[in-house]
């Protein structure tokens, strides 16, 4: 045993080998103390326990938030500023400019005008040729469009969508073929905002109070009257501002159509004239949405027949009726009817 300090095989109970990389292991309070579960001591496991662990209880919550992560409670405070901040702002800025979800009511009214005498007969050609319309355009060719200029809050491009879109409203409502004998009223509707929409619908269902829908679009009462095989004869201006953050076209446009009685081509045509003022409304939206808002329409229409009510559809006179209307003489249609009588005033207002 002389000359060795200890015995071969190391002392007993050195921690060498395999397990040496624990010895710098050591278990501090804090980590005892956050440990989920519990070790009963060897006097509480020969008591009443049957488990020789349990869980502990979560504390209170100051002590929850304390085993947190700084990082996860700093990054929590962060995103609840950023929402406060963002709710505050929200609720706070002004806001310029008409929400694109509210419509106002629709400002429309149509009026009826009744010859004074018998209306005028023959072919279209020579009807349109004999009358004021003969300087007109065909179809949307007759709609000539003002230069786009930026206006404050609207640039030169967004100016001319608006005066398209306000031109492609007119064409669609009192030029397309479809919507003037009643088949669909869905060029039209396809413009409009989802509330208009809707109003256009009850006014084409005939609901009461509703607005005229002869002041939405031109429809003719087909099983009287239809279109002649000619062109719609136009003339028209249009206009543009900008009114409470939202373009404004303005337009006033006259619409002389050659019909001739229902199912029955060989008869002579007649013209009929109809004048309409419209404004139309666009946002930032409707411009990305085409679609607008129609803020008024006034329609004067004539020679129409004033036995019937023209809000669902017009009803024109045809070649060699008359029927003098017994209100007031009337000669605001551009002069194009010469003189003309109202039917008893205004259809609704709505």
């Amino acid at each position: 045993m002389a000359g060795r300090a200890e015995p071969p095989e190391g002392f007993p109970g050195d921690l060498s080998g395999g397990e040496e990389e624990f010895r710098s292991t050591v278990f501090d309070e804090s980590f005892v103390k956050a440990a989920q579960l519990e070790e009963y001591s060897a006097q509480q496991r020969i008591e009443d326990h049957t488990s020789p662990v349990r869980r502990r209880d979560p504390g209170p919550v100051g002590s929850l938030f304390a085993s947190l992560p700084k990082q996860g409670l700093a990054l929590a405070v962060i995103i609840l500023v950023a929402l406060a901040t963002a709710v505050y702002l929200g609720n706070s800025m002004p806001y310029s400019g008409r929400p694109a979800g509210s419509a106002p009511p629709a400002q429309i009214s149509v009026v009826p005008l009744a010859p004074d005498g018998s209306v005028p007969g023959g072919e279209p050609d020579e009807l349109y040729s004999g009358s004021a319309a003969a300087d007109f355009g065909s179809g949307a060719a007759g709609l000539d469009l003002p230069e786009a200029r930026a206006t404050e809050n609207y640039s030169q491009g967004q100016v001319a969508d608006a005066l398209a879109l306000a031109k492609e409203y007119v064409v669609a409502s009192g030029i397309t073929p479809e919507v003037l004998t009643g088949a669909t009223a869905l060029p039209v509707r396809a413009l409009l905002r989802p509330e208009q929409q809707r109003r256009l619908d009850r006014s084409l269902a005939g609901g009461t109070g509703e607005a005229p829908a002869t002041g939405w679009l031109v429809r003719f009462d087909t099983s009287e009257a239809e279109p002649a095989d000619a062109p719609v004869r136009v003339d028209g201006v249009f206009s543009v501002t900008e009114a409470d953050g939202a373009l404004e076209v303005s337009t006033t446009h006259v619409l002389v159509y050659a019909l001739r009685p229902a199912a029955d081509p060989q008869a002579p045509a007649s013209l009929f004239f109809v004048r309409r003022e419209l404004r139309m409304s666009f946002t930032d939206e409707d411009l990305r949405g085409r679609t607008t808002v129609l803020l008024g329409s006034r329609v004067l229409a004539g020679p129409a027949d004033c036995t019937g009510s023209s809000a669902r559809s017009l009803r024109p006179l045809l070649a060699g009726e008359s029927g003098p209307g017994p209100g007031e003489r009337h000669t605001d249609l551009f002069d194009l009817t010469g003189e003309a009588r109202l039917c008893g005033g205004t259809l609704g207002t709505g």
